[in-house]
């Protein structure tokens, strides 16, 4: 029977074998009935998140709009005061504005925790010693987990064995300083993360380790913090445009409203009157549906994404991904198909050689197919031993390794054998041929392989050295090696490279191709896919520019050569600095300062976990051509959504206005608190269609920005249209048909819901004239339909309680001539702006 109590136990002070008894568990890990056991008993490996929770969505929802929460406190005392139809219809409006952000809120919301299961992190563990790669959450106390450079710590583990092993604890303490790690017992109590435990959410940075769960989910560190801590997000571009306009309309909306209040109650209107219209003036200024609008199209945009084998981590990061306009990335899987295989293993008399296979082999961390953070290089050697045969050598018997050094370009094994003992080496060719004992015929070895790199192959060399048996190993004994052969490798050019680098260069988005590989591999392989290349240079050639050389020749040259992670990383914040919005793809513990630097951070799914945790996409398969279909999904974004901000700021402000005007002139209302909301319900509702309407390719050929100074002179030029015509209809109401009261507030209120949502079809597209551009099914359908009910609405039995009586037959034809004149005049006033003002 489980008597183990985890979480009061401090497993820093115990011996190895005292923390293995006190976990019943043993070097070769747990059983699989075992696991079941602690399962049922300690639950999932997972951290207790907040549930989406629907009230609190729509309480959300409620309280956001200040304005809202006055209007229903003023409805309240309304009610008390005697209207209560006018009260219940305003509670409808209101309850309706709510309900239709509240759906969209819980749909986005559903939508991201979808898309996230489908990138739920993995975990490399002993059980019954055998490897195994299982779900992170599916680990239980007593685990054994390996741990190897660009995992990330899945769990709560005291360490068993480590070999050069430091973590990254900034997840943590904040401290980026990787720390030291080893397995012995601590003597004293340690202030700081004990050396001899790995906590949840940290990442290893080099070396390798391994390690007992003692502590799982909610009970680790890492789950206590998340429990009572909120992490913010840093603010994008997109973000804060929104948040410039917000405060323009803000200023706007105050100084409208209190005039408006302050000189209808000079006027001698009553108080109440007066403050619940110019409170629902303010309502109807109030974008109060951008917000939805906007979820709507990043939540439409995720979800047609994801259908492309794209998982958007944060539906924000669809924005930033259509402002990209510079990507970097490697050759691996984009350019090329990101299958590594095997062409030749040659030894030192140029034949081929079984002897350089099994040398491959025993310097080799893949052990399983499933093997957790394994670079190509070795599993496409694993995989070709595998299918032709080659059977690791069984007298070779691996002492220690160390995992590829992407600073030095190696990799090496100690092998023990028939009591010798060996190092062998495997790397980048100059690196190797450096380290190995002088060789008469080494400028004839790099010539021929300076010739296959031409042909697009790729060579790592091998050497070995004999090595007196010691405890300890290091890259010091790395020296005076024996030259032992080369393999050459082929990652066959991609198809479809050449059509997706078409694609985004029209998006206008440069693509620079960053890769450890030499300058010659890279150069071929661009030329097999069509890529242009403007400039080489490797990072020795970098090493030596002066920073203002560097931001000339970065601006410039779009293939970078055996590049190392912190001229990657150099790379991407110059670009930044030059002003532009980078994206980065990368899959390695190398790229990952670049993921974290850059703009959008895109990773892949097979991809080391803290590659996949630093990125903001993640790509279920590797390619540039979903990589183009998130650029155009990001700008489709953008687009719909400046769409409802220029409407809002053109016809339903110079309707607002308008009201506002008229109240002064008027002897009454010209429409009541009510029939405002219901103008702007019905006006919200018909641009619901909005985040899923057509965008004209024009409008997709390069990013947009937030233009604040755009936006403020749309408003100057497009309200008072809006408004001329709403005083042309109070004159021919006022007059013509000698409306007061009721049937002037009728027409108003028809001729507003046709001219502010008509008007749609003219301000969503710059083409001239409008009807080039063919707007989505949905949005013809939700337009026209909230047009004929708004002018239905006066017929309806309905048509009394909303103050509202049927207009003479002659209104209509007075009311097309007036729809199609605003129309026509909106489309050539846009003709004449767009040329002065568009950027």
């Amino acid at each position: 029977m489980l008597v183990i109590q985890t979480p009061t136990i401090d497993m820093s002070h115990l011996t190895i074998d005292d923390t293995l008894s006190k976990l019943e568990t043993s070097y070769a890990g747990l059983s699989e009935s075992e696991v079941k056991k602690r399962q049922a008993l300690f639950g999932l490996n997972t951290i207790h998140k907040k549930k989406i929770n629907t009230f609190a969505i729509f309480f959300r929802q409620l309280t956001g709009n200040p304005l809202l929460m006055i209007l229903v406190l003023a409805t309240t005392v309304a009610y008390l005061l005697g209207q209560q139809v006018s009260s219940f219809y305003i509670f409808g409006m209101i309850l309706l504005s709510v309900v239709l952000g509240w759906w969209n809120e819980y749909s986005a919301e559903r939508t991201i925790d979808h898309l996230l299961k489908k990138i739920s992190p993995t975990a490399l563990v002993l059980r019954q010693d055998v490897k195994t790669e299982i779900p992170a959450s599916h680990l239980t106390i007593g685990d054994i987990v390996l741990l190897a450079p660009g995992s990330i710590v899945p769990a709560d583990l005291r360490l068993i064995e480590t070999k050069d092993c430091e973590i990254n604890e900034s997840a943590l303490t904040g401290e980026s300083h990787p720390v030291y790690k080893d397995c012995e017992p601590l003597l004293h109590k340690s202030s700081t993360a004990p050396r001899n435990l790995a906590l949840m959410g940290t990442s290893i940075v080099s070396g390798v380790a391994k390690g007992v769960v003692f502590r799982i989910g909610k009970d680790t560190e890492f789950g206590k913090i998340a429990k009572s801590t909120t992490f913010l997000k840093p603010t994008t571009e997109f973000q804060k445009g929104i948040s410039g306009f917000g405060n323009l309309i803000v200023k706007v909306i105050l100084l409208l409203t209190l005039g408006l209040f302050g000189i209808n109650t000079f006027l001698g209107r009553p108080f109440l009157e007066s403050l619940l219209f110019a409170l629902a003036i303010a309502v109807g200024l109030t974008p109060e549906l951008l917000p939805v609008i906007i979820t709507v199209s990043l939540s439409h945009g995720a979800n047609k994404l994801f259908k492309k084998h794209v998982v958007v981590k944060q539906l924000i990061s669809i924005e930033n991904l259509g402002n990209m306009d510079i990507l970097c990335t490697d050759k691996t899987g984009t350019l090329t198909e990101g299958t590594i295989q095997v062409v030749d293993f040659i030894d030192v008399k140029e034949e081929k050689d079984p002897h350089i296979m099994q040398l491959a082999l025993a310097c080799n961390n893949v052990t399983s197919s499933h093997k957790i953070g394994v670079n190509g290089i070795d599993m496409a050697v694993w995989e070709y031993a595998r299918k032709n045969g080659y059977i690791p050598d069984k007298t070779l018997v691996k002492l220690e390794e160390e995992p590829f050094d992407y600073n030095r370009k190696m990799s090496y094994a100690i092998i023990s054998r028939q009591r010798e003992t060996y190092l062998i080496v495997k790397g980048a060719p100059d690196e190797i041929l450096d380290h190995c004992s002088p060789l008469h015929y080494k400028h004839k070895l790099l010539d021929r392989f300076k010739s296959l790199n031409a042909q697009g192959y790729r060579i790592v060399a091998i050497a070995s050295r004999k090595l007196p048996h010691r405890n300890a190993y290091d890259w010091d004994d790395v020296a005076e090696l024996q030259y032992e052969g080369y393999i050459t490798f082929l990652d066959i050019p991609k198809k479809s490279a050449k059509e997706a680098l078409d694609t985004l260069h029209a998006l206008n988005v440069q693509t620079k191709i960053i890769t450890g590989d030499n300058e010659i591999v890279a150069r071929k392989v661009c030329d097999d896919v069509g890529m242009k290349v403007e400039g080489v240079m490797t990072g020795s050639e970098l090493e030596s520019l002066s920073d203002h050389q560097f931001e000339q020749v970065v601006s410039s040259t779009n293939v970078f050569a055996r590049v190392s992670p912190d001229q990657k990383l150099r790379i991407v914040q110059t670009l930044q600095k030059l002003g532009h919005t980078v994206g980065y793809m990368g899959d390695g513990i190398n790229d990952i300062p670049s993921l974290h630097s850059a703009d959008v951070g895109i990773s892949v799914n097979t991809a080391l976990d803290v590659a996949k945790d630093a990125a903001s996409i993640v790509l279920l398969q590797k390619g540039l051509g979903v990589i183009a279909d998130g650029v155009t999904e990001g700008r489709k974004t953008f687009s719909n959504t400046i769409k409802y901000i220029l409407m809002g700021t053109s016809s339903n402000f110079g309707n607002m206005f308008s009201a506002a005007g008229a109240s002064f002139l008027l002897p009454f209302l010209p429409m009541t608190p009510l029939q405002i909301l219901l103008t702007n319900g019905l006006y919200d509702l018909s641009q619901l269609s909005l985040p899923s309407d057509n965008v004209d390719q024009e409008a997709l050929i390069k990013p947009r920005h937030w233009n604040i100074n755009f936006i403020r002179n749309y408003m100057i030029f497009f309200g008072p249209l809006s408004s001329l015509y709403d005083f042309a209809t109070f004159g021919i109401m006022f007059y013509f048909f000698h409306a007061r009261g009721t049937l002037f507030q009728t027409g108003w209120f028809i001729e507003s819901v046709a001219t502010e949502i008509l008007v749609v079809f003219v301000i969503r597209t710059s083409r001239f004239p409008f009807f080039r551009s063919h707007p989505s099914k949905w949005l013809i359908i939700t337009c026209l339909g909230m047009v004929s009910l708004g002018i239905a609405i006066p017929f309806s039995p309905f048509a009394q309680q909303l103050g509202f009586i049927a207009p003479p037959p002659a209104y209509f034809i007075i009311l097309a001539i007036l729809i199609s004149t605003y129309l026509m005049l909106v489309e050539a006033v846009k003709n004449l702006f767009l040329k002065k003002y568009q950027p």
